[in-house]
């Protein structure tokens, strides 16, 4: 049914959970976790390849923080100096880790793939379950592809910061770190596509690469840099963007910060693809943004204090300050070294972005959702990945890196969108949970034994588009899953405690969007104007344009997969 053409099918309550556990390299929890999804409506498709440890490195991997921190350490430094970062970071650390302890939340009710707009559709009221449904999956979609195509370009824009380094006499073109974007995503293609077997072993392996460089960049910078004094690491200020108050540069720079912290929900969409993922996703959520936030705060102080020249750092021929603080302390050969580790996580954090946008992208097509959905949605039968989503989520990135080309300033509207877009991905549901909490709409966790397997749905007024049963593409039938009592999974915040995180996550996400949409600098012009709102408006329009001229015809919410259908209705 969902494995390869040479596995028989199963007859019984067999079919419902898809696959043998020897397909899933031996995994314990196939059965419990086959029985889970069915009760989400959907059967095992992809193959379970992830444990705690996998994923806990595939997401450490994808957040990066220290990394990250380091290639958009300009933003919040410009804009509040080092003061900002220094006081700033923890302050966003803090306040996203209360973020994704409700999503961490949601990912223990409901742990599938399409995360945000699945959740939604179970926790809005009915009357607006399908289109904030809807509109949540085009976000999310959208903006892990924006966050692709970021990731790609900071990657080919640090090697050529490297080459500068190396080579003084050369000269940096747009288009030359176009190219080597597109060279990321082409080894993003093949590691997800030829090699995607081995993407729990190499996440294994950048988690090791990840603890121990930090360790030996800081440890290097620390010992070989020249300190600055703590007044001023903490309370240095700067106002490069030339704004009428300290206070509003602080502000405006606190994005800065906060954006090295977008992304932790990539366990999240792979949580069809981890084993025991009700509760290995809330703690690979969890444990990594205390890693991260922990080894990013340490790095960015360690920089803040080896800073030596600041208007040699901010002016730094490479582009990237980072690299110049490398050089300042340790000299060519080791900034040489110590940036080439930075590659490589990052890199390899890129690969990770292309398996999460492709698995949401997936998910979505397989709800219908998307244009084309019956072929994005389609899982190659022996290696079962999504290769065509992966395709669309790769290509499409390589289109928007060509704006680059054109104009590094209005690609950064492209690096705003992956903040605004996620966290307005994050808002919606986390703003459901809470309606929920408040009103006591959600039951206490019950044991697997206790929920049974039937599966809440409903027959859809909408005619149903035909499809074909029996696919491995997890196609839809015409029943919508609703569910009709929400129950908290096995991981969640108790009591008071709870809905305090909950609502303070919610005022968070509102804080980000606004300041988000704010320029870098004034005054402002074309060149410097942030038109991420635009983006991200645009975005929203056409999604509820395409939903009301179509849109909402073919998606009708999650729906229940054939392969489950017999569970929900019965036998005919």
């Amino acid at each position: 049914m969902n494995g390869s053409s040479e596995t028989p099918k199963r007859a019984g309550a067999s079919d419902v959970f898809g696959a043998t556990f020897d397909e899933i390299h031996g995994s314990t929890y196939l059965e419990r976790d086959a029985h889970d999804l069915a009760r989400l409506g959907k059967s095992q498709v992809l193959k379970r390849r992830f444990g705690f440890f996998s994923v806990f490195g595939f997401s450490c991997c994808i957040l990066a923080t220290w990394e990250s921190a380091l290639a958009l350490f300009t933003e919040a430094f410009a804009n509040g100096g080092p003061a900002a970062v220094a006081w700033g970071f923890p302050i966003a650390w803090l306040s996203s880790f209360s973020v994704y302890l409700c999503l961490a939340e949601m990912a223990s009710i409901a742990p599938i793939s399409g995360g945000q707009y699945f959740w939604v559709a179970i926790l809005a009221p009915r009357k607006y379950k399908r289109f904030c449904g809807y509109l949540t999956g085009w976000l999310t979609s959208l903006a892990w592809i924006a966050t692709l195509a970021v990731g790609s370009i900071f990657t080919g824009t640090i090697v050529q910061g490297l080459i500068i380094l190396n080579y003084p006499d050369y000269e940096p073109k747009n288009f030359h770190g176009t190219f080597l974007a597109w060279a990321v995503i082409a080894v993003c293609i093949f590691v997800n596509t030829v090699v995607a077997g081995l993407l729990p072993v190499l996440e294994g392996l950048i988690l090791l690469i990840h603890v121990l460089g930090f360790i030996a960049i800081l440890i290097s910078l620390v010992y070989l840099s020249p300190h600055s004094s703590a007044e001023d690491v903490f309370f240095r200020s700067l106002n490069e963007g030339n704004w009428p108050s300290q206070g509003l540069s602080y502000l405006v720079g606190f994005i800065g910060n906060v954006a090295t912290f977008v992304g932790a929900d990539a366990a999240v969409h792979m949580a069809e693809e981890i084993e025991n993922p009700a509760m290995n996703v809330p703690r690979a959520i969890v444990t990594t943004v205390l890693l991260n936030g922990s080894t990013g705060w340490a790095m960015v102080l360690a920089v803040l204090f080896c800073l030596g020249d600041i208007d040699s750092v901010i002016n730094s021929p490479t582009g990237f300050p980072f690299i110049q603080v490398f050089y300042n302390g340790t000299g060519r050969a080791g900034a040489t070294v110590m940036t080439i580790v930075v590659i490589v996580i990052i890199w390899c954090a890129v690969i990770g972005f292309a398996a999460t946008a492709s698995r949401m992208t997936w998910s979505f097509a397989r709800d219908r959702g998307l244009p084309f959905h019956s072929f994005i949605r389609k899982v190659h039968p022996r290696t079962r990945v999504p290769v065509v989503a992966i395709i669309v989520v790769t290509v499409i990135p390589c289109l928007l890196n060509l704006i680059y080309i054109g104009s590094s300033t209005a690609f950064n509207d492209v690096i705003s969108m992956s903040v605004s877009g996620l966290y307005a991905s994050y808002l919606l549901p986390c703003s459901f949970l809470l309606w929920r909490r408040v009103t006591g709409q959600i039951k206490p966790h019950r044991s697997r034994e206790d929920l049974g397997t039937e599966i809440p749905t409903r027959r859809d007024e909408v005619p149903s588009i035909p499809d074909q049963p029996g696919s491995q593409d997890g196609n839809g039938s015409d029943i919508v899953y609703e569910e009709q009592v929400l129950e908290w999974g096995p991981w969640r915040i108790p009591g008071f405690l709870g809905t305090l995180n909950n609502a303070f996550a919610c005022v968070f996400c509102v804080w980000v969007l606004f300041w988000d949409f704010w320029p870098p600098s004034t005054p402002v012009d074309a060149e410097n104007m942030n038109y991420s709102v635009l983006v991200t408006g645009a975005v929203i329009i056409f999604a509820v344009a395409r939903y009301f001229l179509g849109g909402k015809v073919e998606y009708r919410g999650p729906l229940v997969d054939y392969d489950v259908k017999s569970v929900a209705t019965g036998p005919n």
